[in-house]
């Protein structure tokens, strides 16, 4: 890979799934193809789950883990935050990658994703960021290969495409191999596939009860241009997302009704 197709100076790379994840390999092979210098600032543990959180009542520890690599015990928000605020302080970086995750992030479970979360943290911070995920449908094959692929083209046409301000992009791959795969299409949230949160009820061998808890998934109902429906129909989807979760419908309803009362 030559000089001239790297388009960033300087990456931050994260995910929720851990620093020994994967996905996190795969997207740290993506980064060299396109970035000068690439940081990781990963979580220790897996993450799952906790959306945009960040750690107020506990302190952060730290271990270096390689040149450029970092591992903290805490959540994709604090590393992103660390990279950026601690650690890349005096050379900051110009993009933010968080993932590759271990499944789709889709619809509503975009509100819950720690891969998500980690990007919009960068969104925060002013920061370009873009999440990535690959979907699939046996968890015993997942098609990391065709992320590796397919994700630093993806990459540069975004990049290429002018914003106004710092953006958060969803980035969903389906679950093909990379030569069937469709264009890069634009897509809206959705409703995606959580039905809901069940609580699953466990007894340890001391006789106490334990609980997990489990998201509960189905086929819904979801729009032609969803992130759910581009994905299952063969493309790749982004999404662009920012923190506004105003409901417009609601909101008009609420102003005219109160403005009734006066």
């Amino acid at each position: 890979m030559s000089a001239r197709d790297r388009i960033v100076s300087r990456v931050l790379l994260t995910n929720d799934d851990g620093i020994d994840a994967p996905g996190l390999a795969a997207l740290e092979a993506v980064a060299a193809d396109i970035a000068d210098e690439v940081w990781v600032v990963a979580p220790e543990h897996d993450q799952s789950g906790t959306s945009h959180s960040i750690s107020l009542h506990s302190p952060l520890r730290v271990s270096q883990q390689g040149e450029r690599r970092f591992g903290v015990a805490g959540t994709p928000g604090d590393c992103v935050v660390m990279g950026v605020r601690h650690l890349m302080l005096d050379a900051p970086p110009t993009l933010i990658l968080s993932g590759i995750n271990r499944g789709g992030n889709l619809g509503v479970e975009t509100m819950f994703s720690g891969t998500v979360g980690a990007a919009m943290t960068g969104l925060l911070l002013g920061l370009p960021s873009i999440a990535l995920s690959q979907t699939y449908r046996d968890p015993d094959r997942v098609r990391w290969d065709t992320a590796r692929a397919l994700a630093p083209d993806v990459i540069r046409t975004l990049l290429a495409i002018a914003h106004d301000a710092p953006t958060c992009l969803n980035v969903n791959f389906p679950d093909i191999d990379a030569a069937d795969a469709g264009p890069l299409t634009p897509t809206r949230q959705g409703t995606g596939l959580i039905k809901g949160v069940n609580v699953l009820r466990e007894v340890d061998p001391r006789g106490i009860p334990y609980h997990w808890l489990q998201f509960e998934r189905e086929r819904r109902e979801n729009a032609p241009d969803s992130e759910t429906a581009v994905v299952a129909s063969g493309r790749i989807s982004v999404t662009p997302l920012h923190f506004d979760r105003t409901a417009g419908d609601t909101f008009d309803a609420l102003r005219s009704a109160l403005k009734r009362g006066d």
